[in-house]
């Protein structure tokens, strides 16, 4: 039996990990509304599929995300799922980092999670349901070389994941995250090429350093990530809760 429609709001969905998870919710019959700080993007994915809608919101941005909800909601009713995949990455010697670059960082990772979920706290507690899931990463599992700004944010959101399925275990709400390693999305696309113009190696060699820790030896792809948050979203399991799950091949 199919379980209810519910209302799934994903942020930085209008490209790799959170458009695949947006469209794997969608296809799922539930409705979708798709944030990112550009209109074009969750245009051309929201155009995708009958089930999803778009606003434009700066998640970082606490009223901005409050209003945006309070909009949404109005137009499309309560949030039952909150998908937090909106984030940044940015690598630099630790030596050559500023309190800028963490700042930064933290403001999208860690602080846009938090109002991602928080903004939606209310409608879960109402209807004694909800799913919050952050979309996290290995580098908040274990460390990397030249990415301790944004291993620390990652971190940061394990541990917000780790506390708030405990406060929250009572109110029929359950908190994880999933934490791929290097997905094939335009995100590492970018550090590809930020390492092959930095060393001067092909791209070819820039994704083999980028996959060998991973057993498997290659990149995830968005759509193995989009089934394990559709897994977490299921009325069955309402008892994975509190988890930080790797998509790594093995690596962890």
């Amino acid at each position: 039996m199919n379980q209810p429609r519910k209302h799934a709001v994903v942020t930085g969905g209008g490209s790799g990990v959170g458009e695949a998870i947006a469209l794997k919710l969608a296809d799922e019959s539930n409705l979708v509304t798709i944030l990112g700080r550009r209109k074009e993007p969750l245009k051309i994915v929201a155009n995708k599929h009958k089930n999803i809608n778009w606003k434009v919101c700066d998640i970082s941005k606490s009223e901005e995300v409050k209003n945006c909800y309070n909009d949404i909601r109005s137009t499309y009713g309560n949030i039952n799922i909150v998908i937090a995949n909106a984030g940044i990455a940015a690598s630099k010697p630790f030596h050559k980092m500023s309190v800028s670059d963490i700042t930064s960082l933290m403001e999208v990772n860690l602080i846009g999670v938090f109002n991602a979920f928080q903004s939606a706290f209310e409608d879960m507690k109402a209807d004694n349901w909800g799913r919050m899931i952050a979309i996290a990463s290995t580098a908040g599992l274990k460390g990397y070389s030249y990415v301790s700004a944004y291993s620390a944010s990652k971190h940061a959101v394990v541990g917000l994941i780790k506390s708030l399925a405990i406060e929250l275990a009572g109110k029929g709400i359950t908190v994880n995250s999933v934490c791929p390693s290097y997905i094939d999305t335009p995100m590492t696309d970018r550090t590809i090429k930020n390492i092959t113009e930095l060393t001067n190696i092909s791209k070819e060699e820039a994704i083999k350093e980028l996959v060998k820790l991973n057993p498997q030896k290659r990149l995830i792809k968005p759509m193995e990530v989009a089934k394990v948050v559709s897994w977490i979203c299921n009325e069955n399991s309402s008892s994975i809760n509190g988890q930080n799950i790797p998509i790594a091949g093995g690596e962890i």
